[in-house]
C-alpha cells in the first residue's frame, strides 16, 4: 500500500487530522527517563503508545537525532521500526541536493531509515527532487510556505507577477508532489488550496508556533474536508498529559472540520464572473508587480489573457460569457483584433456557429493584400471582440480599417474592462463597450477569496482612482 492510500486509510480509522511530531530534545526529558538504557526510543516510544489511535500520522524530524549523534540515528530507526506499519511515518528532512547526492538522500529516507514520505527543499530545482518521485509508493512533500517568521525573505518574493510560493505550488501540481504550507500564514495557505485543490498539504505551526487552528482549515481543507495533515509536536510530545493533548487537539480539528463545511454549504455558489476571475488568476493572467501598458502607463498589475489558449476548459468559459453578451445584441458577423483576441474570436464563433473576420495589424505584401481577412459582405454589422481595455486607443484603431472596408460597427465586447477610461474614449466617438469583468469587482473576488491581499487590492485600486483622475 502507497504512502498516500495508507494515510488515507487511517485517517478514515481513526477520524483524525493530527500528525505528531517526534523530535526529542533529552534535556526536556523527565529525569526519570534519561536513566533508560536508550531514552530517546523510551520516550518516543511512551508518546506512540499513548497517541497511536489518534494520529494520522507521525513527524520524526531527522535534526533532532542527528544532534545526537550516533545513539540519535540509531533511536530513530528504532521509532521507526516501532511505528505500527498502519500508520505513516514522514520524516522531516528537507532535503534538497544535485544528482547523485539526492539519489543517495532518497535512498537514505526510504530504504534505509524506513520512512514512508519525506519532506524536500525545490530551490534546486526538478532533476534534485526526481530521485525521491521515482519511489512510486513513497510521499515527498515539497516545502511551499514555511512557518517561520523569516519564510517571506524569499517565499514571499514577487516573481513574474506573482509569489514565489504560488509558483513552486503550481510546480508541485505539475510533478505530482504534496505541499507543506505553515499554519501561520493563512492566506498563502488559502491561495495554495486555490492551485492545488485536491492536494495534500502537511501544516507545521499549530501548537508551539502560535498558528490559528480554525484559520488554517478554513483555508486549506479540501472539498471533502480533508487534504490537510495537521502537525503539532513540542505543545504535545512535551505536555504532562500527552494523550489528553493530542485528544483535544485532535477534537478540536474535527471540529473546526465540521464547522468548515457547514459554512460551506451555506455559501452560495459561485458566479460565473467570479469562476472566471478566479480561473484567469490561477491560470496566471493576473499579475502583480510594476509593468508598463501599450498605453505606455505603469501598473501595479497586469492581464495576461494570452494564456487562455493554454486552458480548453477557461477557454470554454469564456466563450460562453461572450456568448451571453452577444446573443442579444444585433449583428451579422464578428471581428476580432489581433493577436490576443483571435483565439477568443474563435471559441466565441464557434460557440455560437456565427461568422468571424479580423483586422490584419500588417498588410500583406503579397497575395491579395487585404486588410481585413474572412469574407464579409458591405454594410454587414460586426461586433469588435477584444480580450482586454484600458484606454479606447487601440480599439479604435482596430475599427477604422473594418469600417473603412464598409462594415458597420457599433458594439465592441471584452472579457476586462480596466476601468481606464476606455469605455468614455469608445461612447465619445459611438460605439458601446460591454465587458465581461470589471477590474474592480475582480479585485474584490479575489480578495474574498484569498487570492490577493486586502493591501494589493487597495493598491490597485488607488493607483486606478489616480489614472482617472487624469482623464
Amino acid at each position: 500500500m502507497g504512502f498516500f492510500d495508507k494515510l488515507s486509510s487511517l485517517i478514515k480509522q481513526n477520524d483524525s487530522l493530527l500528525c505528531v511530531g517526534l523530535d526529542p530534545h533529552p534535556p526536556r526529558f523527565p529525569s526519570a527517563l534519561l536513566a533508560e538504557p536508550d531514552p530517546i526510543f523510551a520516550f518516543n516510544k511512551s508518546i506512540i503508545d499513548t497517541t497511536s489511535d489518534l494520529v494520522c500520522a507521525y513527524k520524526p524530524n531527522i535534526a533532532f537525532y542527528e544532534a545526537e549523534g550516533l545513539a540519535g540515528l540509531q533511536a530513530l530507526k528504532k521509532t521507526i521500526d516501532y511505528i505500527p506499519h498502519k500508520i505513516p511515518v514522514i520524516l522531516d528532512a528537507k532535503r534538497g541536493d544535485i544528482g547523485s547526492t539526492a539519489q543517495a538522500y532518497a535512498r537514505a529516507a526510504f530504504e534505509v531509515w524506513g520512512a514512508d514520505a519525506v519532506t524536500v527543499n525545490p530551490y534546486l530545482g526538478h532533476d534534485a527532487l526526481q530521485p525521491f518521485a521515482e519511489y512510486e509508493d513513497k510521499g515527498v512533500f515539497l516545502l511551499c510556505h514555511t512557518s517561520n517568521a523569516g519564510a517571506g525573505d524569499f517565499q514571499d518574493l514577487i516573481c513574474d507577477g506573482r509569489p514565489l510560493h504560488e509558483i513552486v505550488a503550481q510546480k508541485a501540481l505539475e510533478w505530482g508532489l504534496a505541499l507543506v504550507v505553515g499554519a501561520t500564514y493563512p492566506e498563502a495557505l488559502r491561495s495554495i488550496r486555490a492551485i492545488a485543490p485536491q492536494g495534500w498539504i502537511l501544516v507545521p505551526g499549530i501548537g508551539a508556533q502560535g498558528g490559528d487552528l480554525e484559520e488554517a482549515l478554513a483555508a486549506g481543507l479540501d472539498g471533502e474536508g480533508q487534504g490537510l495533515i495537521i502537525n503539532a509536536s513540542r505543545s504535545i510530545i512535551y505536555s504532562e498529559h500527552p494523550r489528553k493533548a493530542a485528544t483535544e487537539l485532535r477534537d478540536r480539528i474535527n471540529r473546526g472540520r465540521q464547522q468548515v463545511q457547514v459554512r460551506r454549504e451555506r455559501t452560495p455558489p459561485l458566479s460565473l464572473k467570479e469562476q472566471l476571475t478566479l480561473a484567469l488568476y490561477d491560470l496566471g493572467c493576473v499579475r502583480f508587480g510594476d509593468f508598463t501598458l501599450v498605453s505606455g502607463q505603469h501598473s501595479p498589475i497586469y492581464l495576461d489573457l494570452r494564456l487562455l489558449v493554454s486552458s480548453p476548459q477557461t477557454m470554454r468559459k469564456v466563450a460562453q460569457a461572450y456568448a451571453q453578451i452577444l446573443r442579444p445584441l444585433s449583428f451579422d458577423r464578428l471581428a476580432a483584433i489581433p493577436y490576443a483576441a483571435l483565439p477568443i474570436g474563435t471559441a466565441v464563433a464557434m460557440e455560437m456557429d456565427v461568422p468571424l473576420v479580423y483586422p490584419r495589424k500588417e498588410v500583406k505584401e503579397y497575395g491579395t493584400g487585404r486588410r481585413i481577412e474572412g469574407g464579409f459582405e458591405e454594410g454587414e454589422r460586426v461586433i469588435v471582440l477584444d480580450d482586454l481595455i484600458t484606454t479606447g486607443l487601440s480599439k479604435l484603431r482596430a475599427i477604422a480599417p473594418l469600417e473603412e472596408a464598409g462594415l458597420v460597427v457599433k458594439d465592441v465586447v471584452v472579457l476586462v474592462d480596466r476601468e481606464q477610461g476606455g469605455t468614455q474614449e469608445l461612447a465619445h466617438d459611438g460605439y458601446k463597450l460591454h465587458a465581461i469583468l470589471r477590474l474592480t469587482e475582480m479585485l474584490h473576488t479575489l480578495t474574498r477569496r484569498g487570492r490577493m491581499s486586502p493591501q494589493q487590492r487597495d493598491e490597485v485600486l488607488a493607483f486606478l482612482a489616480r489614472s482617472n483622475e487624469h482623464e
